[in-house]
């Protein structure tokens, strides 16, 4: 192999060895916990401000003096930390102009920025040897660093390539990769030169994938031949393939190697790492206005289709930026690892935006917490020294159930701060990942925020120093964020120990501005039903102390292992059975994934297929149009649902079904034949006995 010049590296990875210089490889044993382990005297970190500088606010002397700044006067607040925190082109002649009554959101009017140059070239200059991202692979023990001198350059040669190939500025790319660092490169990428990434996670059928680049009218999208994943293959280009059939704003596929493995490629196809070499390690970045959108991300709706959310330039990266450094206490020398996908948003804000911002080093997790054993993200920590973890409770609560000691034969005296996102934690889990990971030294953060919030919103941290933390609960809200209970008439709550729908009444930077070309449907989605304020789709509770605590969703949305999920979205799948005349999902409480799809369905009397094989199908079909992870967990095959006199199906009433609570069913004088409840309890009761009769 050629001399490798810094930034080409990442070209030329033989991506199943990793045996470059610089790749930190340790052996197989090691990788499996077998050799003795390393234990490091233990080190307590000097407690640390957790909060802006007092230098920023003069006169501000304590932590509820600056929440009331930042409530009372967000001009100021917000607007002193951009100052600080950002690297500007122009600077902002305003800091805020927003009207939520009207979904009119607007940060930093005038000012114009590159968040490219944000995340790389600012630390690429002043440290460049720094390492940005540590890739811990699929293959345990194979981790890649890359420097932020490296990311910069590759970045640039991507951002050329592209540019090569006629996206130019505004232009929407789809990046369809696993956890890599070709795939925070594209991000990047996409930032300098203006274009508009909406990344696609890497386990969504062609289907899916297919649907999110029609609605983003994506010009290009990016991929790799294969994607690995706990040792198994996945097959991303051939993915792509189907997709783009579909797609016809689609000009070029660019293709990179994960694997050693060759593809078909046609006459749109491009072999990234080709074309790459070709191109200059320096590229000038676009001069983006702060409203100009970063990147579109579809999460699901209310209806079968998913919404694009759309994040914008400076508000976005400035509110990533800071809750990445003071919900989680980063320090500089920090090792940060969020074990989210880059194809949600906790990737977006927490593997990349947040972390490059802060000049931060950000651990890229591949793999899966139960690969090769129980114990990967324990000696991974052990390895990489890891001092931030950040992952959902799913997994939390999947380790629980293997036990203690693939915890404790690892070395985690690096730990300083514990967080869990995307779903409520129990608290068995809470406790155990607090005493068991943590030893009952490390802070552990439980916090609250969504999609279209764009980063943390309630969180045990920051507070004053020394300040309690209940377990599960995410408890205060982030600067700037003003929380309200609602209560079903539209009526504010006032005072503690009062539980209603979670509304914010202020806004902020990192809030999505819109649904991609569908304004309409955003309104309507977060502004209408409580005017004036932000509807986040939540429940909640004050407690008599004045912390919060989620209750869980009040709408359509069911929450699968930290993965939102229209119900209409699989009922639509489902119904695309000619079998299926009607089906109605809801979502019911699991033990490992928080909550899980239950889906009631009619078939046609006609039908010439048996009842187990129609199961089979519908499930075949979740999995091909939508995900694995969306199959419904069980399916109940019934003659009829239950239904208003209007035709509107009384979901609630099955949920109290599923999860065994027909003693209190509720108001169901609208109900057209109340017949049919003893109908389907009885079919549940069956079921529940013996689900081989009904599956």
């Amino acid at each position: 192999m050629a001399t490798i010049v810094a930034g080409q590296r990442l070209l030329q990875i033989p991506f199943k060895r990793c045996l470059l210089p610089g790749a930190c490889v340790k052996s197989k044993a090691a990788a499996r916990g077998l050799e003795p382990k390393r234990i490091r005297p233990f080190h307590v970190t000097p407690p640390a401000a957790n909060m802006p500088e007092a230098s920023s606010f003069p006169g501000v002397r304590s932590y509820a003096e600056l929440m009331d700044l930042s409530i009372g006067d967000p001009d100021k607040f917000w607007g002193t930390l951009a100052k600080e925190t950002l690297v500007w082109n122009q600077l902002f002649h305003r800091v805020h102009d927003c009207d939520l009554s009207k979904g009119f959101i607007a940060w930093f009017l005038g000012g114009q920025l590159n968040v490219s140059v944000n995340c790389l070239d600012r630390h690429a200059n002043q440290f460049p040897n720094r390492v940005a991202l540590i890739w811990e692979r699929d293959e345990p023990g194979t981790e890649l660093k890359i420097t932020y001198r490296e990311l910069l350059e590759t970045t640039c040669r991507l951002a050329n390539t592209m540019k090569r190939h006629g996206v130019q500025k505004g232009d929407r790319v789809a990046i369809y990769l696993p956890v890599s660092p070709l795939g925070i490169a594209a991000m990047l990428a996409c930032a300098r030169i203006g274009a508009v990434h909406t990344v696609i996670f890497a386990g969504f059928s062609s289907q899916a994938l297919g649907g999110r680049i029609r609605d983003a009218q994506c010009k290009v999208v990016i991929t790799c031949n294969q994607g690995v994943r706990a040792g198994r293959v996945i097959e991303l280009k051939r993915m792509v393939d189907e997709a783009v059939r579909a797609c016809p704003t689609v000009k070029h596929v660019f293709v990179a190697q994960r694997t050693d493995k060759k593809v078909p490629m046609g006459n749109t196809d491009i072999p990234l790492e080709e074309e790459m070499e070709k191109e200059q390690p320096v590229c000038d970045p676009e001069s983006m206005d702060s409203e100009d959108l970063l990147f579109l991300l579809y999460t699901s709706g209310s209806t079968g289709k998913p919404k694009g959310l759309v994040h914008t330039q400076a508000g976005y990266l400035l509110y990533a930026s800071l809750t990445h450094k003071y919900v989680f206490d980063y320090q500089e020398g920090d090792i940060h690892c969020c074990v989210a996908d880059i194809g949600w948003i906790t990737g977006h804000s927490y593997v990349v935006y947040g972390p490059l911002c802060n000049g931060g080093t950000t651990v890229l997790f591949e793999s899966t917490p139960i690969y090769p054993d129980p114990g990967r993200y324990w000696e991974t920590v052990q390895r990489l020294r890891i001092n931030q973890f950040y992952g959902a409770p799913t997994a939390i609560r999947l380790l629980l159930n293997y036990g203690d000691s693939w915890v404790s034969k690892y070395d985690r005296s690096s730990l300083k701060m514990l967080g869990t996102v995307g779903e409520p934690i129990n608290h068995e889990a809470w406790k155990w990942f607090w005493k068991v990971v943590g030893d009952g030294r490390c802070t552990l953060v439980d916090t609250w925020w969504q999609t279209e919030t764009g980063g943390i919103c309630i969180s045990p941290r920051p507070s004053e120093k020394g300040a309690k933390i209940l377990p599960a609960m995410a408890m205060r809200p982030f600067f700037g964020i003003q929380p309200a209970l609602m209560d079903e008439k539209g009526n504010r709550l006032e005072g503690n120990d009062v539980t209603g729908a979670l509304c914010i009444t202020k806004p902020w930077p990192g809030i999505a501005r819109t649904i991609y070309g569908d304004h309409p449907r955003f309104l309507n989605s977060y502004f209408e039903k409580y005017p004036g304020c932000y509807f986040t789709g939540d429940g909640a509770h004050r407690s008599e102390e004045g912390y919060y605590q989620i209750t869980g969703r009040m709408d359509d949305i069911i929450n699968i292992g930290g993965h939102r999920l229209g119900t209409a979205e699989i009922e639509d799948a489902l119904a695309e059975h000619p079998d299926v005349p009607e089906t109605a999902v809801i979502g019911y409480p699991h033990d490992l994934k928080g909550e899980a799809a239950f889906a009631f369905v009619v078939l046609k009397d006609t039908r010439t297929i048996s009842e187990p094989v129609i199961i089979k199908d519908l499930k075949s079909t979740v999995a091909s149009k939508i995900a694995k992870y969306a199959v419904p967990d069980q399916i109940l095959i019934v003659k009829r649902l239950p239904k208003t006199r209007s035709g509107k199906i009384m979901r609630r009433v099955l949920k109290k079904i599923a999860i065994d609570e027909t003693s209190n069913l509720g108001d169901l004088s609208t109900l057209d034949d109340p017949q049919v409840i003893t109908e389907i309890i009885a079919t549940y009761k069956k079921y529940k006995k013996d689900p081989a009769t009904s599956q």
